[in-house]
């Protein structure tokens, strides 16, 4: 019972501050005078997007990391290839307003000599094929990579080198410019989506609250899981693989569910992002991309799906500031920061401060009991 008066509390918690956020965003944009202190600028609003996107990418990443023991360094694959998916559609957007005004071939493509459109581009001049791209691409490639590493019990450390395994060499194949998907410098200079200007400040509020609608799904769906039966299971496996199986229960069943509708989760994050930064290229299949994803998690509080969406939000806030201001000691602070909270907050900054109410709440009640009032003399 408890547990679930947290459960409620936290959601309500999580809703209403993305909610607040949601609101005041476009308000001080839109609303506020450029000379207010309370004005928000143009440029702030998608970079606000941005992380709101890179919380729902670490959310989906805890909800396997944190809840079924799945560390997946790779997570940067799916993120990106719902990129793609939404940047191939943008793409198909700017028809006759690109630089060699084809109304077919994307500008790289003519640039590159290719003379007619690949087959895998066809359909996503339409936005309800290219939305369900966005999930099928990323969960197809996370149900058959998971089928065949579950099936095999591949696990720990081991699971987690073929995850970053795959995402190099999808990094790679798409650094080639005979990929289609524009090489080196991917695809970019997007004109609109859905008949509206993507530069217009009206649409970048509007993707930034469509980003934390996301968010809050996301998280629902999320936490939804992880208190069903389904869930508990999860936890079970991530706790006791070995025993959970004696139980009769299918643990790679579980597990590729999970895993292919956390790639999902990825992949909607990554189709959010690229609207709003204007670009998407192989740099996001990076390894080191997929590993600042689980610092995030580990710092907000891994096993929490607050504390992903906490830990997002802060560590991409300092890299902004860190980049501005220091930019050659980033990568130090980042990697200190890692070392700081394994060592002395390993459950994150969610779980300890969580930790450190409950011990707080407890010896306030043993205090109340010991107390000479709480027994009075008969």
């Amino acid at each position: 019972m408890k547990a679930q008066t947290v459960f409620d509390r936290q959601t309500v918690a999580v809703l209403s501050l993305l909610a607040a956020v949601a609101i005041l965003v476009p308000a001080m944009n839109t609303l506020a005078a450029p000379g207010s202190p309370l004005h928000l600028s143009d440029h702030l609003v998608p970079l606000f997007g941005k992380y709101v996107c890179f919380a729902l990418l670490a959310l989906s990443v805890d909800l396997i990391w944190g809840f079924c023991g799945i560390l997946s360094l790779g997570h940067g694959a799916f993120f990106a290839l719902g990129g793609y998916a939404m940047g191939m559609y943008l793409m198909r957007q700017i028809g006759p307003r690109g630089v060699y005004a084809d109304p077919i071939l994307p500008d790289f493509m003519i640039f590159l000599n290719w003379k007619e459109l690949p087959w895998f581009w066809h359909g996503f001049e339409w936005f309800p094929f290219a939305a369900l791209m966005v999930l099928l691409v990323p969960g197809t490639l996370a149900f058959i990579f998971g089928w065949f590493a579950f099936r095999s019990r591949v696990t720990s450390v081991y699971l987690s080198i073929i995850t970053q395994a795959m995402t190099f060499a999808l990094m790679l194949a798409f650094f080639r410019n005979d990929m289609g998907f524009g090489g080196n410098n991917g695809l970019t200079d997007f004109k609109g989506i859905l008949g509206f200007p993507l530069q217009s400040a009206s649409t970048r509020v509007v993707l930034f609250v469509l980003s934390v609608m996301a968010l809050a799904c996301g998280y629902l769906l999320c936490r939804w899981i992880v208190n069903s039966k389904f869930g508990k299971v999860l936890v079970a496996v991530r706790d006791a693989e070995s025993r959970t199986r004696f139980l009769g229960y299918r643990v790679e069943h579980y597990m590729l569910a999970v895993f292919t509708l956390s790639a999902m989760l990825a992949g909607v994050s990554g189709a959010l992002y690229v609207p709003q930064v204007g670009i998407i290229n192989p740099g996001e299949f990076a390894p080191a991309n997929s590993i600042e994803v689980v610092i995030w998690v580990a710092v907000g509080g891994r096993g929490t799906l607050a504390g992903a969406i906490l830990g997002a939000i802060l560590v991409n806030a300092g890299k902004t500031w860190f980049t501005a201001a220091l930019p050659e000691f980033w990568l130090f602070a980042l990697g200190g920061l890692f070392v700081l909270i394994t060592l002395f907050m390993p459950r994150g900054i969610l779980g300890t401060t969580g930790e450190l109410v409950e011990r707080f709440s407890q010896r306030v009640q043993a205090g109340r009991s010991s107390s000479p009032l709480a027994h009075p003399a008969e």
